[in-house]
């Protein structure tokens, strides 16, 4: 069962990022596994973005999307351009499930291949189509989504996903190591010994 379908509309104009959801303008000085592990506020906040496009205006933030350790969630590239567009996603690998020319609708799910999807950490988006992933998050983290095309990437073409559990078990997550250099808003913090 799918838990959750973020659809990620890529939209570029004139040079100027025009995303659904996929935003991350904010730049940040602690980086957001830190502030994560070490609970410090005002770095980011989970549930920044909505996993449907809003339609709304672009913003600064830090684009974080909450999932739960092993949920298994849907997500829609969308390309409404004339290049190929390539994603990547840190830290889990997904199913490629469905790809096809147009806009993506319900009923696309229809025709995905549910038998041997390939499984990858990177895709594509042919232009003026959509390609649709399957993730099984199984991987605890603060993880990258982000486009691979460079100028895009830095302009904000991404969002992180943080997958949480409530367990401190070393089997879900290893702690931050003892030697990690800690910058930003932790610095002076101590790590726990592993």
């Amino acid at each position: 069962m799918v838990s959750r379908v973020p659809m990620l509309e890529i939209r570029m104009n004139d040079n100027i990022l025009k995303s659904g959801d996929m935003r991350n303008l904010e730049p940040f000085i602690t980086p957001l596994k830190l502030a994560d592990y070490f609970n410090i506020g005002g770095v980011f906040h989970v549930g920044s973005i909505s996993s449907i496009p809003t339609g709304g205006g672009i913003y600064l933030d830090t684009a974080v999307l909450g999932a739960n350790h092993r949920d298994f969630i849907e997500i829609i590239f969308e390309n409404t351009e004339e290049i190929v567009q390539s994603y990547h996603l840190n830290g889990n690998s997904f199913f490629v499930v469905g790809m096809d020319g147009g806009q993506w609708i319900p009923a696309s799910r229809n025709q995905y291949n549910l038998r041997d999807a390939v499984f990858r950490s990177t895709t594509q988006v042919y232009p003026f189509s959509w390609t649709a992933v399957y993730v099984a998050l199984d991987n605890v983290g603060m993880w990258n989504l982000r486009s691979e095309f460079w100028a895009r990437q830095y302009l904000g073409q991404q969002l992180y996903l943080r997958v949480y559990t409530s367990s401190t078990s070393l089997r879900d997550e290893y702690p931050i190591p003892k030697n990690a250099l800690l910058c930003g808003r932790a610095v002076g913090r101590h790590t726990r010994p592993l």
